[in-house]
């Protein structure tokens, strides 16, 4: 994911604004992090460069 991209996302619960966790970079691309909502607190996951913006109640349905 690039980093411009926090420009554009916000949280698909509330809208409110997201947060970048870095685990793991190379050059401007972020390949694994959490995205964490100012808000409501609420957490996404970052896993190969693609972030999961999915509501954890449709995560934990696909995962099973």
């Amino acid at each position: 994911m690039k980093e411009s991209l926090m420009d554009i996302l916000c949280c698909p619960m509330d809208k409110s604004d997201l947060e970048l966790e870095v685990d793991e970079r190379d050059d401007d691309e972020v390949l694994s992090g959490t995205l964490v909502c100012t808000e409501c607190g609420e957490r996404f996951p970052i896993e190969d460069g693609i972030p999961n913006l999915l509501p954890p109640d449709m995560r934990e349905d696909i995962a099973a």
